[in-house]
């Protein structure tokens, strides 16, 4: 089965930075995009970032020149690397993919970042 687990968040002052990781297993890992959001207290969760099997990256524009996305189809990972946080990027932080119609989810790591 589809199966994403997330490590690497912590409690971070702000303009430090924390690399997210994802193992993922269940599914042809290179062939999929993938994708991280992210869920601040009492807000949807909201995309962040997507990396295709190509490796090309997109990301909406908040995050553009502070977060990378990367992804190593060796070690079925996929990386969030943020720089410069901010208190406002405190949030929970998904990994995702899509598959077949359906969505599936990591557990999260809980991302807080301290002004």
């Amino acid at each position: 089965q589809v199966q994403l687990v997330e490590s690497g968040g912590g409690l971070v002052q702000a303009g430090g930075s924390l690399r997210l990781s994802c193992a993922a297993s269940g599914f042809t890992f290179r062939l999929n995009t993938m994708y991280w959001y992210q869920q601040a207290p009492g807000k949807q969760r909201e995309l962040v970032a997507a990396i295709n099997s190509g490796g090309t990256t997109n990301y909406v524009d908040s995050m553009k020149g502070r977060f990378t996305i990367s992804r190593d189809n060796a070690k079925n990972t996929v990386y969030l690397q943020m720089n410069t946080l901010k208190p406002e990027d405190t949030a929970v932080y998904y990994c995702s993919i899509r598959l077949g119609g359906s969505t599936y989810w990591g557990q999260g790591t809980q991302v807080t970042v301290s002004s």
